[in-house]
């Protein structure tokens, strides 16, 4: 597939990566939120909900949302918070100002701040957050491993990463049945929604190259991380990952 064979091209390396990303993400962001409603036919906020079940949200604690996008998670994570009666902090990351300016404009509850920061050089002190919550934003950064780092770092003692993103199937049948529809859907969707087929191909392409969440596992506990997991979602086709910082 050439459209596949071509964006393998620019994502190579990690700064032809991160380029890419930011201008893909710049693209798409004003019918971004409308696309993933679309794509996953509502089912990616079943979803967010549980991974902020599984980040166990506390009074008092700081959350950071990494590579927030339009903030789902930043606001699931505060009215998550209120119907528990009681309050956070939560601040809103991301590296492309377009996708931070339609977030901002969504209504709903006020966050902490929106921050551009590029997840390799997160703009944090060490132990700032008690949480750190990504939502399909591990697989997008320039270099996992590093990223992984700078989230150890910016995590207290006793803080938690909890991820979700596109998972691996143990079933290579299904493994290939999936993304088979992957590269079909995602052509159709990038020209139905944005008159552009490569806006959502990235998304098998980067998969193909993005650990399953076995791996992950090991990539957190290389990175510091104890206790670490994962969930299984639709037959591992999504997972959540976590661990915590000892």
């Amino acid at each position: 597939m050439k459209l596949n064979r071509r964006i393998s091209g620019q994502i190579e390396r990690p700064a032809d990566k991160r380029r890419y990303v930011r201008r893909l993400f710049a693209g798409v962001a004003s019918r971004y939120d409308l696309t993933n409603d679309l794509m996953s036919v509502g089912l990616h906020r079943r979803w967010k909900r549980r991974l902020l079940e599984r980040a166990e949200l506390h009074p008092g604690h700081r959350v950071l949302d990494l590579a927030a996008g339009t903030g789902d998670l930043a606001r699931g994570a505060l009215d998550h918070a209120a119907r528990d009666a009681f309050e956070i902090r939560v601040v809103a990351a991301d590296l492309t100002p377009e996708m931070m300016r339609v977030g901002r404009a969504r209504p709903g509850p006020d966050l902490a701040g929106w921050i551009g920061a590029d997840a390799l050089r997160l703009p944090f002190p060490d132990g700032a957050f008690d949480r750190v919550v990504v939502g399909y934003g591990l697989r997008n950064f320039a270099g996992l491993d590093a990223a992984l780092a700078e989230t150890f770092r910016c995590l207290r003692p006793g803080g938690r990463l909890i991820s979700l993103d596109f998972g691996h199937p143990r079933s290579a049948a299904l493994r290939r049945l999936y993304l088979g529809y992957l590269n079909v859907s995602t052509r159709i969707a990038g020209w139905a929604i944005h008159r552009d087929p490569e806006s959502y191909v990235y998304i098998p392409e980067s998969l193909r190259r993005f650990p399953d969440q076995r791996e992950m596992v090991r990539r957190m506990e290389a990175a510091g991380f104890m206790e670490c997991g994962y969930e299984d979602l639709m037959m591992g086709t999504m997972a959540i990952n976590y661990g915590a910082r000892s």
